[in-house]
């Protein structure tokens, strides 16, 4: 079984107060009995700490069979340093919201500006409309941000949409709900 990634992103730049959004997003996690309250190494990024999956998450998800329980890497990670997340590292296709014509070449080349925080923003090479990268349109989800929420092998169970929208209202900010297939 090959290891996945369920990523939940807000869909601005720079989210204002992002550590401690990060942090009350995880202590209602935590609370939730979601995810465990003290990171172990059940993840996949730095050192491989995370926050193991708990017994409250079978109340968010379609299908709590499929939860990782058991696996050595299901847990969470939180990131609150600016980070590109897409659901491969082959660049996808990207619309302009305004005049709906293809400019993914120009947006993901964009990137190395946007990566080192020299813009959040994207001007349309065809109608000129300018708008947070996260306001252009992708043919897979993708985000952008400098807060993101990695769900370690979660994606099969599929979150709830109740569960998605409370966590868009705690964080105050519309999602983007990245699948990343290992």
């Amino acid at each position: 079984m090959s290891d996945q990634q369920t990523i939940i992103v807000p869909q601005i730049s720079r989210v204002p107060g992002h550590e401690g959004k990060a942090q009350a997003l995880l202590r209602w996690l935590i609370k939730r009995d979601i995810v465990e309250a003290l990171p172990t190494t059940c993840g996949r990024g730095g050192r491989g700490m995370a926050y193991a999956i708990a017994p409250g998450a079978r109340a968010v998800v379609e299908r709590p069979e499929r939860l990782p329980y058991g696996r050595p890497l299901n847990g969470l990670e939180v990131v609150t340093k600016r980070c590109i997340y897409t659901p491969s590292d082959e660049y996808h296709e990207a619309g302009c919201a305004e005049c709906r014509r293809e400019v993914g070449e120009a947006l993901f080349d964009s990137l190395e500006e946007w990566m080192p925080g020299d813009t959040d923003n994207f001007t349309c090479p065809e109608c000129g409309h300018e708008d947070d990268i996260n306001g252009f349109l992708f043919l897979q989800p993708c985000g952008f941000s400098d807060l993101g929420f990695i769900f370690n092998n979660w994606g099969a169970a599929t979150f709830r949409q109740a569960f998605l929208e409370e966590f868009a209202e705690r964080l105050g900010y519309p999602l983007s709900l990245v699948q990343v297939r290992g």
